[in-house]
């Protein structure tokens, strides 16, 4: 039997990155083969298959900001690309990947699935620009296009807001491959050794400005410190996360970190207290299967893929937008009660093992590819 080929088209960075890497090493060499279409500026890493094998890649003019320029020409050169390579499936991740994948999918008549981890359109900081985002979902979700949602929540969103018929979607929940070792640190650590953390770059989307009043909130209650994970690239809201941490006099309880490596990622966040996230929206979060993995609790914001991920009352606690005392109670609940926390410890495992383990769930994605073909 011929193998199925799979062309992946994203922009590699950040979970989106975590996502299609983690996918190729976990599926079946002996029925799939794989390509990969990213960005000319997105990562230096290769991609490997399961048999640690080096996987075939282009790379595109892709980037995160809008550009008819380089967006056509990505589009025409992975119209080129597909021509040759002639694969019996396209999956796009991201929204950019999303954007190329679908419009050169229509173009050469291969069938997409079409993963967003979290619809573009929820980037929006103004009702105009959410509008515009929207239609372009929209129109795209035309044709042969799949969507393959990263969480129930997102499948919904899919259906109920950017018009997929229930019939053209299907869900994969991002999954790893369970954490069994913790590598030294990289780089210095300059925190103390009780610390709360939370990984995501300063944006909108990411809220992290909430999270500095949440521990402003808590810090009248109990000494701790947090450590913020993931500056760098696309940290359009540093200045103002900066600002607010000087005018809460917090500069000695909060430690701001540059994008670093997944394993000094891993290592900081299994010797966290909490896990934290106030994000305004996401698609399924890596950083929050990781703590899950590590057996850490979470206390999150009760939106999009975080709901899909933290139970009230069983791994942790999920809170509304903006409820900053109650997210600070939440965090001195479980740091007090001893107990309680590691019984959610021990129901954060058990999630990741039952519901986002890639050893146990890359089946399914197999599956899915297969039925698409039929």
């Amino acid at each position: 039997m011929n193998k199925i080929k799979v062309v992946h088209i994203l922009h590699s960075v950040g979970g989106v990155d975590v996502s299609l890497r983690q996918i190729l090493h976990n599926l079946d060499t002996k029925n799939f083969e794989n390509i990969v279409i990213h960005g000319d500026s997105d990562t230096e890493n290769e991609f490997v298959d399961k048999d640690a094998k080096p996987i075939g890649y282009y790379r595109l003019p892709i980037y995160r900001e809008i550009s008819v320029r380089y967006d056509l020409a990505a589009i025409l050169k992975a119209w080129k690309i597909i021509r040759k390579e002639k694969p019996d499936l396209i999956h796009s991740h991201s929204t950019k990947g999303g954007v190329i994948g679908r419009v050169v999918g229509f173009l050469t008549g291969t069938k997409v699935l079409h993963t967003p981890q979290a619809f573009s359109f929820l980037s929006a900081e103004s009702k105009s620009k959410r509008s515009f985002f929207l239609k372009i979902e929209k129109i795209l979700s035309k044709g042969k296009t799949v969507l393959l949602a990263s969480s129930q929540s997102e499948l919904n969103r899919a259906v109920n807001e950017v018009g997929f018929p229930k019939s053209k979607t299907d869900l994969f929940n991002n999954a790893i491959e369970p954490i069994e070792k913790i590598y030294d640190l990289s780089i210095p650590k300059t925190w103390p050794d009780q610390y709360l953390c939370t990984v995501g770059r300063p944006c909108y989307q990411k809220n992290i400005e909430e999270l500095i009043e949440v521990l402003y909130e808590l810090n009248k209650i109990v000494d701790v410190h947090l450590v913020i994970l993931g500056l760098g690239h696309h940290a359009d809201h540093i200045r103002q996360v900066e600002d607010l941490i000087e005018k809460l006099n917090l500069k000695n309880k909060v430690t701001l970190l540059n994008w670093t490596t997944r394993e000094d990622v891993l290592n900081i966040i299994s010797k966290s207290k909490i896990y934290l996230s106030t994000a305004r929206y996401e698609g399924l979060p890596y950083s929050v299967i990781e703590s899950l993995a590590l057996s850490i609790p979470s206390i999150v914001s009760d939106c999009d893929g975080n709901r899909d991920l933290i139970v009230n009352d069983y791994n942790g606690y999920c809170i509304k937008e903006n409820n900053i005392v109650e997210f600070s109670k939440k965090i001195n609940v479980l740091i007090q009660d001893k107990e309680l926390y590691n019984e959610f410890s021990k129901n954060a495992k058990e999630t990741f093992e039952k519901n986002h383990n890639i050893y146990k769930k890359i089946k399914d994605l197999e599956s899915i590819y297969r039925e698409q073909l039929t």
